[in-house]
């Protein structure tokens, strides 16, 4: 019996096109063949608990974040690196980058558990079939992007961009009380590829930093009266050689 590859359809999309939408009901299945999501719930959670994000230039104050720094040598396991600062040259970040900033480590429980290492092992295992026999600097980024009356929240306040690395993994964890929040990926001509929105816990955007910019709407609140957020994982893997 030939052995379904639960990877080829994506690999192949992500090959052809440079990105891909890929619905939650996918992704979690992509995830759970790498590991089961035991502490799923207590990962979202997490979430409620992230330091503000003091690096704005535009003055924003409607980002909270934590971060963490993982490495992955060539057929070598994933391992959590110490602590460090998250650096971008302004070339991808014209409005945050030139600086080191620190922000407020992944929660070690988070780091390790089930959920964040499925979601590390099943990007890895992708990445590595794009780019074989790479060693990975992996990035990871707990994001809310709050919204408030009168006060948009915006989850790319940079714009259309790239990050400078060669693949990432946008994971929506919870949408609440938000409208807008479209995901448009361009071409680096500036050409529109596909717009999308993510909806569903899980649903996810990859992309080819190389080949592709990403940016993603404002988001407002639906009701004014309500507390309104957009939670994202963001994972970025950048050959370490």
């Amino acid at each position: 019996m030939t052995r379904t590859d639960p990877q080829a359809d994506l690999f192949h999309t992500l090959a052809r096109d440079g990105f891909a939408h890929v619905a939650a009901a996918r992704m979690r299945s992509l995830f759970e063949a790498a590991g089961p999501l035991a502490d799923l719930a207590e990962f979202t959670a997490s979430w409620d608990d992230l330091g503000l994000d003091t690096y704005m230039a535009d003055g924003g104050r409607y980002r909270k974040r934590r971060f963490g720094v993982f490495a992955a040598e060539a057929d070598g396991p994933i391992v959590r690196m110490p602590h460090q600062p998250h650096y971008q040259s302004r070339d991808y970040n014209a409005l945050n980058g030139g600086i080191e900033r620190w922000f407020a480590p992944i929660a070690e429980a988070v780091g390790a558990g089930p959920s964040m290492r499925a979601i590390l092992a099943t990007c890895r295992s992708l990445f590595d079939r794009l780019a074989p026999g790479r060693a990975w600097h992996i990035e990871v980024h707990q994001f809310r992007i709050e919204a408030r009356p009168g006060v948009a929240g915006r989850p790319t306040p940079e714009g259309m961009h790239r990050d400078g690395v060669d693949y990432v993994l946008v994971l929506l964890i919870r949408r609440e009380n938000i409208r807008s929040g479209v995901t448009s990926i361009h071409d680096l001509e500036g050409h529109t590829l596909g717009s999308f929105t993510l909806a569903e816990p899980l649903a996810a955007a990859l992309v080819d930093d190389h080949r592709v910019m990403h940016g993603v709407t404002p988001v407002e609140p639906e009701d004014p009266a309500r507390p309104a957020f957009r939670d994202v994982l963001v994972v970025t893997f950048r050959d370490a050689r």
